[in-house]
């Protein structure tokens, strides 16, 4: 099993599309290593022999930002965004939309489940 990066890649499955279980890695970049690394896209991830996982490995962890480094720095300019107080980070803080979209209805996702509403008693 090919292990690149800290990700075991799925076996079964073409070169190409198994870089892409990486983060940080997509069709682009993933087209752009197995051109520099001489690797035809059409392999299977359990063809590739140890030479060729390394030098996967290598062009990887040289050109790319990718797994917990990408996302240690995601988080870090989310974190940014909220000490500096501008209105993305406030988003961020408060649990919204980030990006403009409309909240009164729909936001489920990034609001979480809707809280119960107390009903009022019908005096007779």
């Amino acid at each position: 099993m090919a292990r690149i990066a800290g990700v075991d890649l799925p076996r079964e499955k073409r070169v190409e599309v198994g870089l892409q279980y990486i983060f940080g890695i997509g069709p682009h970049r993933a087209k752009l290593v197995l051109e520099e690394t001489g690797i035809s896209p059409d392999r299977r991830v359990k063809e590739l022999t140890d030479e060729e996982a390394s030098r996967l490995q290598t062009v990887i962890v040289t050109k790319f930002n990718v797994e917990g480094d990408l996302r240690r720095e995601n988080q870090g300019n989310i974190k940014r965004l909220m000490d500096i107080n501008c209105y993305r980070g406030n988003r961020h803080k408060r649990g919204l939309p980030v990006r403009g979209q409309r909240t009164h209805t729909n936001a489920r996702t990034r609001k979480g489940p809707r809280g119960a509403t107390v009903k009022k008693k019908v005096q007779a």
